[in-house]
């Protein structure tokens, strides 16, 4: 009978062609041009901003490094508690006594700032001095060599 006969063959799927399978038109891509292509790759926009800087040759991964080294700064108020009255203050006695650290190896610069009050006469050498802790050094009686 006609009304019962059976396929031995099940439904053939048509064959899909590689244009983004089922999704239709632009295949879920949304747009035209580049970024429609496979493989796409648009440079991000602040890599454009960093190559127009001028490039400082040289400086390499220390970019960021201080030409100039700054003095390590002490204050009056501190020399006043470490120091007895007649003591010399160089770089290696403040090391020697803990105030400041070597820095990669070397004795640094050392700046005395005229924060805190002074009561002991001290005698300075190869520090660097702000006008207020010279006064103040001098009005005691101490000096400033250098």
């Amino acid at each position: 009978m006609l009304n019962t006969l059976k396929r031995t063959t099940k439904n053939k799927k048509p064959k899909l062609v590689g244009r983004g399978g089922t999704r239709g038109k632009t295949s879920g891509r949304g747009t035209k041009g580049q970024k429609a292509r496979a493989g796409h790759k648009i440079r991000p926009h602040i890599r454009d901003i960093i190559k127009k800087y001028p490039k400082l040759r040289g400086r390499g991964k220390n970019i960021n490094k201080a030409f100039v080294t700054r003095a390590t700064v002490i204050n009056l108020s501190v020399l006043d508690k470490s120091f007895a009255n007649g003591e010399a203050v160089t770089p290696s006695v403040l090391i020697s006594k803990g105030l400041i650290t070597r820095t990669n190896g070397v004795v640094p610069k050392v700046k005395i700032l005229g924060t805190g009050e002074l009561a002991k006469k001290l005698e300075i050498f190869d520090c660097e001095i702000s006008a207020s802790a010279k006064a103040k050094i001098e009005k005691v009686g101490g000096k400033v060599n250098g």
